[in-house]
């Protein structure tokens, strides 16, 4: 194996004299006297035989090899800085990958912007996200698949917190049969159309949830895909609020005009697979999910 020529503390001198300005101001913020500095550069440009700097003046300006360099020696220097933040987690404790199970009806908003604040907090820790439906949270807890899950229930055995709140809306094409009756809509009304359901993940233990009286049924494994079907006047369906803001907007689907049951309520739980190993990932990860939980819903 070849061994590297050069060093990072080497091109971390090069990284600063280029931020800072000059051989000058790079030795006062690397603490390192200016002839340490000029030396470590032409060490670099003697190992490299390229030169990495044209003295212009009283200052030093990267040749356009130096750049060319420069630019891969940052992601060395990045790179290293990574490792070692990899290293300190773990030192503390702070595990190199959470599993997480978060069900289909969880706004894409809220989840983002959970992870882009886990993903500040904990850059070199890996999250595997996996979308669940009904007893799929259930069944990846009550197995050991996860570490954290957000679900619909939280399973015997287990403690979860609520999270937050989601309303879902009965919804059909604006020009599907159920709104040319032009009155209010009963039971016997949607029994006789076809009802785009979601099919559950979970195999262990599979269940049905919410009204499913209608004898037609489509069934999807996505939530794209019922949005997809019930915009396209293929049936009707209850949708996530969060899901059909859009084509409500436009009037490409209308809430149906239901005697009961127009709007109805999903709560999604927070739930940690084992708390008492928790990890501090894994606790951090449910504080952020919480905590966009909190500003989802006071945005609504």
């Amino acid at each position: 194996m070849n061994m590297p020529r050069t060093t990072l503390e080497q091109w971390r001198v090069v990284q600063a004299i280029v931020e800072h300005g000059g051989y000058a101001q790079a030795a006062e913020v690397l603490h390192r006297s200016q002839s340490s500095v000029s030396y470590m550069v032409a060490r670099l440009q003697e190992q490299l035989g390229v030169e990495l700097f044209s003295i212009e003046g009283r200052k030093a300006k990267l040749t356009e090899n130096g750049a060319a360099l420069l630019a891969r020696a940052n992601e060395l220097l990045d790179g290293a800085c990574r490792l070692e933040q990899l290293a300190d987690n773990l030192q503390q404790g702070w595990e190199a990958e959470v599993r997480l199970a978060v069900d289909a009806a969880l706004p894409p908003t809220l989840l983002l912007s959970a992870l882009k604040e886990f993903a500040g907090f904990a850059p070199q820790t890996r999250v595997h996200l996996t979308e669940v439906v009904l007893s799929g949270a259930d069944q990846a807890l009550l197995e050991r698949q996860v570490d954290l899950a957000v679900g619909t229930r939280v399973p015997t055995g287990h403690f979860g917190e609520r999270l937050v709140d989601i309303p879902f809306i009965a919804v059909a094409h604006r020009d599907h049969r159920l709104h040319r009756l032009g009155r209010e809509l009963t039971a016997e009304d949607l029994s006789h159309e076809m009802q785009v359901v979601l099919r559950d993940s979970g195999h262990a233990n599979p269940r049905d949830d919410g009204w499913l009286g209608a004898t037609l049924r489509w069934t999807v494994s996505n939530m794209e895909s019922m949005r997809m079907l019930v915009a396209g006047g293929l049936g009707f369906a209850w949708l996530p609020a969060h899901l059909v803001t859009g084509p409500l907007e436009q009037g490409a689907v209308q809430p149906l005009p239901l005697r009961e049951g127009r709007i109805r309520h999903v709560v999604l739980y927070l739930v940690h697979s084992q708390p008492v190993v928790t990890g501090p990932a894994t606790r951090r990860l449910a504080d952020v999910l919480a905590k966009a939980a909190q500003a989802f819903a006071k945005a609504l």
